[in-house]
């Protein structure tokens, strides 16, 4: 009980996919003066490449309120929106594109791309999806893997509230969370491991370092990590939000379900830990159904519906909004079960243009022209 109080500052990551504003498809090969402009006017650090060149990320900078983060996330859509405009193309914020093929994606240069290119052979082409993270400034070690012990749980709800990848390939997958299926073909992916202490955590990551397996632990990719890189802990369950009102909310979640388990730490309550054999199953109830099949209690051995189950959540992290500031953007996720993630607006967009007669081609060509428009609303 020794540790001082958590900073509780967040950063959020997005991943966009650029695409072509007339044939709709992926830019495989975008120019390299968007990402050089967009870094310029964003600042250093917070523009970067991912694995494929059809992708471009953008990092807030460390925040103190969901409501900076938000902020931060609107400036850096509308500039890459602004810049990829003047070249014909677009960002979208969604997880998978409605009919791109990757077998047309090629690699971004990068020694550390070029490393997970050639461990992953085909499964980095594969690779054409999007995520959102969230990082949540949890400065104390051993409290950190406390921490994300406790956490795991909740990582389900947080995906069915974000789901945005119900298109692979120019199919409709019947899931709302496609991207978790191309992910986990990834090594070190999916729930974390658990572990006892930090010393435990480096133990194990240094066994992998010794044997030549990764060479750091940001080859570790699991739903929620311990960041090699700054002193949080990392969510990366989350589909990317098309609606930045969902995006925020996403992140306050997060914050506030981290702040809840702490302020019982400090009150000696320990949280449950459940069986990762259970949490997989809601895990996989989230990728498929996302916020319409609901979630397994485990305590009562029955399926709750989701917006019952994060009802309860918002509720018991209510006083947690109130310290961090973030009550209002906690409170829209309550509307996400009853207005739909990205995923059911985009499979509404598809079914509704089937029937004014268009080709499953054309209804997905309008798929992508709303996610365009959606990705800059309300900015």
């Amino acid at each position: 009980m020794s540790q001082s109080k958590p900073s509780f500052t967040l950063g959020i990551e997005e991943e966009y996919l650029l695409v072509d504003r007339d044939s709709r498809d992926v830019a495989s090969d975008p120019p390299q003066e968007i990402f050089e402009e967009c870094e310029s006017r964003a600042g250093a650090g917070l523009v970067e490449h991912e694995l494929l060149r059809s992708q471009i990320e953008v990092d807030t900078r460390v925040c103190h309120s969901v409501a900076e983060a938000r902020e931060d996330l609107a400036r850096l859509r509308r500039l890459t929106s602004d810049v990829a405009a003047r070249y014909g193309l677009a960002p979208i914020a969604a997880s998978t594109h409605p009919f791109a093929d990757w077998h047309m994606q090629q690699r971004t240069d990068g020694s550390r791309f070029q490393l997970i290119a050639r461990d992953m052979r085909s499964l980095s082409r594969r690779n054409l999806i999007c995520g959102m993270h969230v990082h949540i400034g949890i400065e104390d070690d051993d409290l950190r893997v406390e921490l994300m012990n406790q956490f795991t749980h909740y990582l389900p709800l947080l995906l069915a509230l974000s789901t945005s990848s119900p298109f692979w390939r120019g199919g409709n997958t019947g899931l709302k969370s496609y991207r978790l299926t191309v992910f986990d073909g990834f090594p070190r992916t999916g729930l974390p491991e658990r572990f006892t202490n930090y010393a435990d955590y480096k133990h194990n990551i240094g066994i992998l370092k010794r044997a030549g397996v990764i060479s750091d632990a940001t080859f570790i990719w699991w739903d929620l990590r311990i960041s090699a890189r700054f002193p949080t802990l990392e969510s990366r369950i989350a589909d990317m939000c098309t609606r930045l009102d969902d995006a925020a909310s996403i992140a306050a979640l997060t914050q506030c379900i981290l702040h809840y388990l702490y302020r019982m730490h400090r009150q000696g309550k320990r949280c449950r830990v459940y069986p990762r054999f259970l949490i997989n199953q809601n895990r996989w109830h989230a990728m498929r159904y996302g916020c319409d099949g609901g979630l397994v209690d485990f305590d009562n051995a029955r399926i709750v519906p989701v917006a019952e189950l994060l009802s309860e959540t918002v509720e018991k992290v209510s006083i947690d909004a109130e310290a961090l500031g973030c009550m209002v953007e906690l409170e829209h996720s309550l509307q996400i079960p009853r207005q739909g993630t990205s995923a059911h607006l985009q499979i509404d967009c598809y079914k509704r243009a089937l029937r004014q007669g268009k080709s499953p081609a054309n209804a997905l060509h309008d798929v992508v022209d709303w996610l365009i428009t959606e990705t800059v609303r309300d900015l």
